[in-house]
């Protein structure tokens, strides 16, 4: 069975929402152990950015990989 474009859409955002989670805490904890103070709002908005670069090279590399397997 394969799975309905609803189901793809469902994963994909299930897998953005816990990778931003994680993202999230992993640099209040990370940042401040180097030496960097960041706020909720930089917190928000340097993990809002490397969410977004996440999904841009998720949907890259998948097209090129789709891409190759044509030939």
């Amino acid at each position: 069975m394969s799975q309905t474009k609803i189901g793809s859409l469902l994963e994909t955002l299930a897998g953005i929402a816990i990778g931003f989670a994680v993202s999230l805490v992993l640099t209040a904890v990370v940042m401040p152990a180097y030496g960097h103070q960041v706020t909720m709002g930089d917190n928000l908005q340097i993990t809002g950015i490397f969410t977004v670069a996440s999904i841009v090279r998720g949907y890259l590399v998948r097209r090129a990989f789709v891409a190759w397997w044509r030939g």
